[in-house]
């Protein structure tokens, strides 16, 4: 049998890339206690981070990589393999609650097991739907708890023969106390430890304020706080919970008593310091802890252990395996220790049903059942069913790259111009592309929280704001030397700048950023409706509704999106006819962008006269451009009148992603994955499905050539075109998601 392993791997430090090493050698290793078993990993990367493997990791995917995920799935398709298992929970993969992992587990055309390490007993809908999915693409589904199969059962409505109860493994490693006591120079000492990553939940405040009393009577004793502070909070919060603990241990004056070892450290080291230990504790603050690894080894090390009654402690120390006390007790924890400490036969009692039990779950014991496992669901085998083709298909795509973005890039913004693809100093810069290189970061930071793209936002957030006039207007142009080189820009470039302004509102990757986008916003508002351009008020309705989707009360704002909506309506009126469905006498540039404002005001207004011209104005621009299967932009030569022909030359980029953008947000609205196919169509015009099928893209470059002329491609490769193809590309990205995600909660 050969089997592939999904998970995190060391040397990642996290306790669930240690799950998978052991149970990899155990199952099919050299630990295994049934030979013949072939196996290979393939491990989940953290954020940016990359690692020296081991020689049995044979891909990485990147956590926030959509393609990584399916280019896995190639791999586990090809390779062999019979079986495959995985070990979910939900922070280690990418999208919202991990739901990148879907895709993959679509693609297999194996059997799959997946073991959960974390069980909720009241999801949000988001991991309700992505967890209920993964157990009905399952064979089967390994929980390590009683209480993670009713709630399986329960809650999630997995049938109880699909799961599989098998406990965590604990390494076969066993250590004299004596020894190790010396070796630590605790030999003098009543030892307490507790281990694992450090965070708030660990309830570690717990047992500190119940030390004073026990250090009165036992004024040997040391408690040894042993593990990093989780890598997510140090992200967030930085050491902020460590220092609070160094902080209470001094207002405890129990200094001489506690040691925090700040590290990450091997198997065989660990146990040393659990077979030091005199008594484990696990004070951990919520009930809603399905699986400790930690817990499972202080029990596998024969170790007397004092626990919060969180669901794997209560089962786990039952039957005399251990002492339970309430969350936050730290009295009652106090009284425990003194009555142990007081007791040593009733703490070598304890000691003794820990390490009996623990000889039941040697990972050699427990990487056999896995195996029994996977050979019974390989026999029955996987019925593949032949489902629908992929309507879009990252990895037919290019990789999404910001180098070409971060080649136009300086301290003060993002070049306008390109002579090919390198920046053209003398045309400066402008705030149409400032505005929507921050909206392309923004939106890129939000999808893989890319470095690149959160050290770029604050360029071109403080160029917006530079450009910005007393009254909330907007200059448009700046020279390379920092000049500016118009009084008030165009209505055109202050819409796209509130799109803009209106997603970083509800989207900002941190404080900073909103307070400035919110100023800066909101000195713009009086100008709203002045603006007499109907694509300065479409990219403004656009920007509106973005900030509404997180200030959904601000009623003062929902007005001003009534007015430009009834803008809009009202040249739609005027315009209209039997056979000219749209709001101008002619089809000009950036066209979708006036359907795409009334699909996102539809969203807020629930006026059934604003989704009927959305729909019916979209129908009929659709029907103009992507008549002959493929995307022919209106070209800016002369565009397209009422009484005469298309221009086809001249054709923009800046054309391709409004309708790129219409269909997302049609889709997002309708849930109609017709449209996820005319989305896809709309963006294989820069890849060159288009009317000289070339293509628009530069692989080399990493750009976007400035459009179709008569003569063949403008080679130059500017922002403007760059930018709309990334933002394209984005959405295109996004909406393989909300694909996936839908399918999940339809199933």
């Amino acid at each position: 049998m050969k089997i592939a392993f999904i998970g995190t791997y060391p040397p990642r430090e996290c306790g669930i890339g240690t799950f998978t090493q052991n149970l990899f050698h155990s199952s099919v290793g050299e630990e295994a206690v049934v030979g013949g078993s072939q196996g290979f990993v393939i491990a989940i990367d953290d954020n940016g981070l990359h690692y020296d493997y081991p020689k049995e990791v044979k891909l990485t995917i990147r956590q926030e990589e959509q393609t990584d995920y399916l280019e896995a799935a190639n791999l586990i398709n090809l390779s062999g393999a019979d079986i495959c298992i995985l070990e979910h929970e939900f922070g280690i993969f990418g999208g919202q609650d991990g739901i990148y992992i879907l895709p993959l587990l679509y693609r297999l055309k194996i059997p799959l097991i997946v073991t959960l390490h974390t069980v909720l007993k009241t999801p949000s809908y988001n991991q309700k739907a992505v967890m209920t999915e993964i157990c009905k693409i399952a064979q089967s589904v390994v929980v390590m708890s009683q209480t993670a199969v009713d709630m399986l059962s329960d809650v999630y409505k997995v049938p109880i023969d699909k799961i599989a109860l098998i406990a965590h493994g604990v390494p076969d490693i066993h250590f004299g106390q004596l020894l190790t006591k010396k070796e630590f120079k605790l030999s003098s000492k009543q030892v307490l430890l507790t281990f694992g990553f450090i965070g708030r939940n660990k309830g570690i405040e717990t047992v500190l304020r119940a030390l004073p009393e026990v250090v009165k009577k036992y004024p040997q004793l040391v408690y040894i706080v042993l593990g990093k502070t989780h890598p997510n909070v140090v992200r967030h919060a930085g050491e902020e919970y460590r220092v609070f603990l160094a902080g209470l241990v001094k207002q405890l004056g129990i200094e001489k008593h506690v040691v925090f070892l700040n590290e990450f450290i091997s198997q065989s080291e660990l146990f040393k310091y659990l077979s030091a230990s005199d008594i484990y504790i696990t004070p951990y603050t919520s009930e809603a802890q399905i699986t400790s690894g930690t817990l499972s080894y202080a029990i596998g090390a024969g170790n007397a252990v004092i626990s919060t009654p969180y669901w794997h402690a209560a089962e786990l120390l039952a039957d005399g395996r251990g002492r339970l006390f309430n969350f936050h007790d730290s009295p009652a924890l106090t009284e425990i220790l003194l009555e142990l400490l007081d007791h040593p036969d009733q703490m070598q009692q304890l000691r003794k049903n820990a390490f009996d039990y623990g000889r039941e779950i040697t990972w050699p014991k427990i990487g056999e059942k896995y195996l029994e496992l996977a050979e019974s669901i390989a026999k029955i085998g996987l019925d593949l069913e032949s489902g629908s083709p992929m309507i879009l298909d990252p990895l037919a795509l290019p990789p999404f790259l910001l180098d070409h973005v971060q080649r136009l890039t300086d301290d003060t913004g993002i070049i306008q111009h390109a002579k090919y693809g390198i920046p053209n100093l003398k045309e400066g810069y402008c705030l149409d592309d400032n505005a929507r290189a921050l909206l392309m970061v923004l939106m890129t930071y939000k999808r893989n929280k890319h470095p690149l793209a959160l050290k770029l936002s604050p360029t071109y957030l403080s160029y917006i704001n530079y450009m910005q006039t007393q009254d909330g207007m907007f200059r448009n142009f700046l020279s390379f030397n920092r000049n500016f080189l118009d009084e008030v820009g165009s209505e055109d470039s202050f819409g796209r700048t509130i799109w803009s302004l209106g997603y970083l509102l509800g989207n900002a990757p941190n404080d900073a950023y909103y307070q400035t986008g919110r100023e800066i916003f909101f000195d713009a508002v009086p100008n709203f409706t002045n603006l007499r351009s109907i694509r300065s008020i479409a990219n403004t309705i656009v920007g509106i509704c973005h900030y509404l989707k997180s200030n959904p009360t601000d009623e003062g704002m929902i007005k001003i999106l009534e007015a430009l909506t009834g803008r809009l309506l009202t040249e739609y009126d005027i315009h209209r006819s039997n056979d000219w469905q749209w709001f101008e006498s002619l089809l000009a540039y950036d066209n979708a962008f006036l359907p795409l404002a009334l699909l996102h005001a539809a969203e807020f207004l629930h006026d059934p006269r604003v989704f009927e011209v959305a729909i019916e104005s979209m129908d009929f621009l659709s029907d103009v451009t992507l008549r002959n299967g493929y995307l022919s932009v209106v070209g800016n030569e002369n565009w397209y009148g009422r009484d005469r022909e298309q221009s086809m030359f001249a054709q923009q980029p800046l054309d391709a992603l409004a309708m790129v953008l219409m269909f997302h947000q049609a889709f997002r609205l309708t849930k109609d994955q017709s449209y996820i196919q005319k989305l896809s169509t709309c963006f294989m015009w820069f890849l060159g499905e288009n009317d000289l099928r070339v293509s628009l893209y530069d692989f080399e470059t990493k750009g976007c050539c400035d459009g179709l002329e008569s003569t063949g491609v403008n080679r130059n490769q500017g922002a403007e075109s760059t930018l709309a193809y990334l933002i394209s590309h984005l959405s295109v990205l996004e909406a393989f998601e909300e694909v996936t995600k839908m399918e999940a909660e339809l199933v």
